[in-house]
């Protein structure tokens, strides 16, 4: 966060210390990717270094003549899934383990504020920081074809801010690779 020097950013990272929040305990899944305390956190992390290894690349700066600030880069990383804060709740479920059923530890999705996912990140945000138009989009459509967002859009969204495109594949580098199984 110390990349992050805009207008209410320290207000932003109050609320995400304080009791208020569950950002750095909270699990970014409830059974895929990052299902542990920690990590959303975590995964916020890994978006961050695929996304700036990615956008620093000599193919995007000098191929495609694409540059982003490092303030604009941590901000749509490491922010983009504030969506998940304080929806996952513990629970425990029933697993079959060598032929005899347990019970483990796990999450429920209980969203009390269900805003969508991309769209809620960028209103929890804008509560407390401006966004750039291209940081809004990128954040907005940052679950790209995968999401439930009308395919079209995605499509004008990467077209328009590339910032957008680039966060998508961060985001899906960081699922399936970095954290997949």
């Amino acid at each position: 966060f110390s990349l992050i020097k805009r207008e209410g950013a320290d207000a932003l990272l109050a609320y995400l210390e304080s009791p208020a929040s569950d950002f750095f305990t909270a699990p970014a899944s409830t059974r895929f990717h990052g299902a542990y305390p920690g990590g959303l956190c975590e995964h916020s992390i890994n978006v961050y270094e695929s996304l700036r290894t990615y956008v620093t690349s000599a193919r995007f700066t000098d191929t495609y003549d694409l540059h982003f600030s490092e303030e604009s880069i941590a901000i749509v990383s490491l922010l983009h899934d504030l969506c998940k804060v304080n929806i996952y709740k513990p629970t425990k479920r029933n697993v079959k383990k060598d032929g005899v059923w347990v019970s483990v530890d796990s999450y429920e999705f209980d969203d009390q504020l269900p805003y969508g996912h991309g769209e809620k990140s960028v209103y929890v945000i804008s509560g407390f920081m401006k966004l750039t138009r291209e940081e809004a989009f990128a954040i907005r459509y940052h679950m790209g074809f995968s999401g439930t967002e009308d395919k079209g859009s995605v499509g004008k969204a990467f077209e328009m801010f590339p910032l957008a495109f680039a966060l998508s594949v961060a985001d899906m580098e960081a699922t399936y690779f970095i954290e997949g199984k």
